[in-house]
């Protein structure tokens, strides 16, 4: 029975969580001149370090091809890097440029803008209890992350 809680707990959460994300795409930012999709790949790239196309079409939700033109434009702009894997040459590793880099950091801080702007209003108690919550979620996905690696 608690499974079958915990279950419908999560589907409910990944909604809860879609929603607030379209709230916070909604809203206008410092960085209106560049795609969502542009902003989320530097910030995936500045955060975890080179990757492969195909990883991060998988993570964008969108076909490798798709993405070709956006990373065309973003090297164009001085913005990301890609380099031919010597190994296999079918593979391309993309990483972002100081240039990237500073991007990346300016739409991480206006994301937390627009999140303290969202959760303003919550009362102290809440907050307490939003954070204590999402500590624990925290904890407990990285250590399913690292034990399923």
């Amino acid at each position: 029975m608690a499974h079958k809680e915990f279950v419908k707990l999560f589907e409910s959460n990944i909604l809860l969580f879609d929603k607030l994300s379209d709230k916070l795409k909604r809203n206008p930012s410092v960085l209106s001149g560049f795609p969502r999709q542009q902003l989320s790949i530097l910030v995936r790239l500045h955060i975890g370090g080179p990757a492969l196309l195909k990883d991060i079409a998988r993570r964008e939700m969108v076909t490798a091809p798709n993405l070709c033109a956006a990373f065309r434009k973003l090297e164009r702009d001085g913005l990301v890097l890609r380099k031919i894997d010597d190994k296999d040459r079918r593979n391309t590793w993309y990483s972002v440029t100081t240039a990237g880099e500073k991007l990346a950091v300016q739409a991480m801080d206006a994301m937390r803008s627009a999140i303290d702007k969202m959760f303003a209003g919550l009362s102290r108690d809440d907050e307490v209890a939003l954070t204590g919550a999402m500590k624990t979620i925290n904890n407990i996905l990285t250590k399913m992350e690292i034990t399923n690696a």
